[in-house]
């Protein structure tokens, strides 16, 4: 991306998103234990985060990433989101050479 080309989302959305990813990244590593409970967490952390980002893809992997037992240490959601702010969403080309 260059300076000249405007960001996807404003600034306060991703600052948004980043917050609310980072602390459910935080609290999904304390209930690393509980499943039920961190994916209740992750959960509601995709549907807030589909409010402030719109519909992106890219967070229904890190969703699923966020379900398997032993894995939701990796701060996911940040990742999912800082790809997000970089990349956009890639829109799957279907049929299309």
């Amino acid at each position: 991306m260059t300076a000249s080309t405007p960001l996807k989302f404003s600034v306060l959305r991703l600052a948004l998103a980043v917050v609310i990813a980072g602390a459910s990244d935080i609290v999904g590593a304390f209930t690393s234990l509980a499943p039920p409970i961190g994916w209740a967490v992750d959960v509601v952390t995709a549907a807030l985060l589909f409010v402030v980002l719109g519909w992106q893809w890219l967070l229904l992997p890190g969703l699923v990433l966020e379900a398997i037992p032993g894995v939701g240490v990796v701060p996911f959601w940040l990742l999912v989101v800082a790809a997000i702010a970089v990349l956009g969403t890639p829109r799957p080309t279907i049929g299309q050479r």
